[in-house]
């Protein structure tokens, strides 16, 4: 125990403890992703059930915006669940490591993990983090130094763009076709309310859709 402390004191953390470090990190990133996920998927079941209300009521010009927001949150859902699994590939690649590590005493370098922590750290959520183990896994000679201008940041603009061809197929789901039976989804449902009515709605919507929002943007 006193040599293993003196080596630590000189060589610092030995592989294994790194490794188990990153390993507990991971863990800890993966639950925090799980909590986004949750929290997300609660918000969206609410936006869900408010494009049918909407919609039933004629308010296609609100049913629409949220519709957008429902297909957004459920872009970001899939970001995050492919993130958990990248989290996941870079812990069974550490693992592969350690192995390695006992039989040469060093770490080696990997292209795997230094391709899945680039994709990481696009993401807002764990950005940070990765950044941070990134270096240190850097360090220890498993990656190499990444280049600024790989990374990026999830483009808000693009999943408007690819939200607006989605529109009219999630409409039609979310309404049974009721949508659909008058065309695109930009014409106005019969029955319309009253202004009065329509600025209530209005006012619950955007409530609803900055919610989304403020779990979409962290």
């Amino acid at each position: 125990m006193a040599m293993k402390s003196i080596n630590r004191f000189f060589y610092g953390p030995s592989p294994e403890e790194k490794v188990k470090a990153w390993q507990q990190q991971l863990k800890t990133e993966s639950r925090q992703l799980d909590r986004e996920i949750n929290h997300l998927a609660t918000a969206t079941e609410k936006a869900r059930k408010s494009v049918k209300q909407l919609a039933a009521k004629g308010d296609t010009k609100s049913a629409k915006i949220l519709a957008k927001e429902v297909v957004r949150s459920n872009k970001q859902k899939d970001r995050l669940h492919m993130s958990k699994a990248r989290l996941n590939s870079i812990g069974m690649q550490l693992n592969q490591q350690l192995a390695m590590a006992k039989v040469t005493g060093s770490l080696q370098k990997s292209t795997e993990i230094m391709k899945l922590s680039n994709s990481l750290i696009k993401l807002p959520q764990i950005s940070a983090v990765m950044r941070q183990m990134s270096l240190e896994m850097t360090k220890a000679g498993i990656m190499e130094e990444m280049l600024e201008d790989t990374l990026e940041v999830l483009d808000d603009e693009e999943l408007e763009e690819e939200a607006d061809e989605e529109v009219d197929k999630v409409l039609w789901e979310l309404t049974a076709g009721q949508l659909g039976k008058v065309g695109s989804v930009g014409q106005e449902l019969p029955n319309v309310q009253e202004a009065e009515q329509e600025q209530v709605h209005d006012r619950e919507m955007e409530r609803m859709r900055q919610q989304l929002d403020g779990l979409l943007n962290g």
